[in-house]
């Protein structure tokens, strides 16, 4: 088979492999994300997507590894920093570094990462660095023990 007759479907791989993930078809992505890289090796897109998939199943660690491995790459793919921002700011021993990555990243040219990375740390604010609400700090964690307690 000559791979060559298809380079021109990479985009279109690459892009089914990204909905797949969102309709938490890991299988699908995984084969589209692969035949995507067969199409174009020295493309870290799909790289991007493998990274995005293990974000999803909130495999931090290794969407990391796959997010900084990029960069090492090329250290401008701003949907790297974007996604790899994220995950470090979902890590509660990386918290801080993550805002960071989020910061730079808000500097972005990009309409589409600024916008990321602002909805992510708006995000990170209310919803990772808020202390937790009464009814988890008293060891209640039904909402109808918060509203007995109200009495």
């Amino acid at each position: 088979m000559n791979l060559k007759n298809y380079k021109e479907d990479f985009f279109l791989m690459l892009e089914s492999g990204f909905i797949a993930v969102n309709l938490t078809d890991e299988d699908s992505a995984l084969k589209l994300f692969r035949a995507a890289e067969l199409l174009n090796p020295e493309n870290t897109l799909p790289q991007v997507g493998f990274g995005y998939l293990h974000l999803h199943k909130l495999e931090l660690a290794q969407a990391i590894r796959r997010f900084e491995d990029i960069l090492k790459k090329e250290p401008k793919n701003e949907m790297a920093k974007a996604l790899l921002g994220i995950c470090l700011s979902l890590s509660p021993q990386q918290l801080n570094k993550g805002e960071k990555v989020l910061d730079e990243t808000l500097k972005s040219k990009d309409p589409m990462i600024k916008k990321l990375a602002d909805t992510a740390l708006d995000f990170v604010d209310k919803f990772v660095k808020t202390s937790p609400g009464p009814a988890s700090q008293k060891g209640n964690t039904t909402p109808s023990a918060s509203k007995k307690e109200k009495r």
